[in-house]
C-alpha cells in the first residue's frame, strides 16, 4: 500500500474563505501535500468550473460542507458530482427543498457518496460572529464517520482575553488533542459499527483587526502544517497526470471512506512511516479491517505499531488505553475481541490517532 498526506476541510473564495483555488493549491504545493479537498459550504462550484485536478504534485478534490436549515449538523460531503441535500433561497424569501440531516445522510450515500461529521462538539462562544455549529442529530445512523479533530473550533474552544494575542500570533502552539468528549462519542458508536475518524483544518484564512492591527490568523500555508489525514491506497498515485486523475481521486476517496488512514498533528512532526498493523492466521490486516476472530483456534492477533520517532504509544481497546510505551515500536498479542486503535502523544500533546483495527467473534 501506499502512504500520502492530505489536509482535509477547506474553504475558498467559492464560500467564506478568502482564498482561490489557484491560491490555495499554490501553498499546498509548497509544503508538500499530496492531496487537499476543498469543501465550499453549499456548492461544488470549484468543480463545475473544471479546477477539480493535480496542481503540479498536490491533487485538489471537491466536496462541499452541508448544514441543515438551523446552521446546524454541518456535514463533509464526498463522492458526489453535484451539491445535493441543499436548500434553496425563493423570490419570495422562503426557503425551498428542507432536508433534515437524517434526510440528506441517506440521500447522499444512496448516491453513492459518503460524508463525516464536521465538528461535531463545538461549543466555542469567545468570537461572537462565529457560534458554534455542533452536530445534534445523533438518531442518525447512516454518517460513514466523525472529524474527530478540527484544528479552528479547538482553537476558538480554547480562547480567551488573555490568551488572544498569543494564539493570534501563534495559531499552532495551542492545539493540544482531539476534544475528549468527541472521542469518547466516535469510541462507543465504534462498539456498534464501523465509524471512520478524519482530522480537519476548517482552513478560511480569516483576517481580525487585533489591537488595531489586519492580521490573517488561520493562513492556508500555516494550517497546511497542523491537522492532516494520511491514507493508505492499493495503487501509487500519478502526480500531475490528468489522465489519470480520476482513478487517482477514487483511490483517495476508497481510503477516507473505509478508514485506511491516520490523523497527524504535523507540528510535532510528519508522520509518514506511521504503521499500524495487525496479523492473525496468516493475514495480515490493516487500518479499517476487521478480524473474524476464532476462539478456538488457539492462535492469537498481534497487533504491530511503527512510528518514525519515538513518542509516548498508547494502545487502545474500546476506547480506554489498555498499555502505554515510551519507544519507537511495540507488540501485543490479543485473543479478545475489540476495536484497537493507537494514540501517539508528544510532550503531553497529541501527534497521532489511528483509525481502528475491528477484531469480532
Amino acid at each position: 500500500m501506499f502512504e500520502y498526506s492530505g489536509a482535509i476541510h477547506i474553504h475558498s473564495v467559492f464560500s467564506d474563505g478568502s482564498g482561490t483555488v489557484d491560491e490555495i493549491a499554490s501553498f499546498a504545493n509548497e509544503v508538500g501535500l499530496d492531496y487537499f479537498i476543498l469543501t465550499d459550504h453549499n456548492t461544488m462550484k470549484a468543480r463545475e468550473q473544471g479546477m477539480e485536478r493535480w496542481y503540479d504534485k498536490t491533487m485538489m478534490i471537491v466536496g462541499y460542507e452541508l448544514n441543515d436549515l438551523k446552521n446546524k449538523n454541518h456535514y463533509l460531503v464526498l463522492g458526489v458530482d453535484n451539491a445535493i441535500g441543499t436548500f434553496e433561497r425563493l423570490q419570495d424569501g422562503d426557503l425551498g427543498n428542507i432536508k433534515s440531516a437524517n434526510e440528506y445522510v441517506k440521500e447522499i450515500n444512496d448516491l453513492g457518496g459518503f460524508g463525516f461529521i464536521a465538528h461535531p462538539d463545538e461549543k466555542r462562544h469567545h468570537l461572537a460572529d462565529h457560534p458554534p455549529y455542533p452536530w445534534t442529530a445523533w438518531d442518525c445512523e447512516d454518517f460513514t464517520g466523525i472529524e474527530i479533530w478540527n484544528h479552528m473550533s479547538e482553537w476558538m474552544e480554547g480562547l480567551t482575553d488573555k490568551n488572544k494575542l498569543s494564539r493570534f500570533v501563534h495559531p499552532l502552539r495551542s492545539i493540544v488533542a482531539p476534544a475528549e468528549e468527541t472521542l469518547k462519542k466516535w469510541d462507543k458508536l465504534n462498539l456498534k459499527r464501523k465509524v471512520v475518524a478524519v482530522g480537519g483544518v476548517d482552513a478560511h484564512a480569516l483576517k481580525y483587526n487585533v489591537m488595531g492591527m489586519m492580521m490573517e490568523i488561520f493562513p492556508y500555508k500555516v494550517l497546511f502544517k497542523s491537522i492532516r489525514t494520511h491514507v493508505f491506497t492499493e495503487s501509487q498515485l500519478s502526480p500531475g497526470n490528468p489522465q489519470n486523475f480520476e482513478k487517482d481521486k477514487q483511490e483517495v476517496l476508497k481510503a477516507l471512506r473505509e478508514g485506511r488512514s491516520f490523523i497527524v498533528n504535523y507540528y510535532h512532526g510528519d508522520g509518514k512511516g506511521f504503521r499500524f498493523f495487525a496479523e492473525y492466521d496468516g493475514e495480515v490486516y490493516n487500518l479499517g479491517d476487521e478480524i473474524k476472530y476464532n476462539p478456538s483456534s488457539g492462535k492469537k492477533v498481534t497487533l504491530k505499531v511503527y512510528l518514525p520517532k519515538e513518542a509516548k504509544i498508547r494502545l487502545m481497546k474500546n476506547g480506554v488505553c489498555v498499555d502505554e510505551l515510551t519507544c519507537f515500536n511495540c507488540m501485543w498479542h490479543s485473543d479478545e475481541p475489540g476495536n484497537y486503535r493507537i494514540e501517539a502523544w508528544q510532550n503531553n500533546k497529541g501527534w497521532i490517532f489511528s483509525n481502528n483495527i475491528r477484531v469480532t467473534v
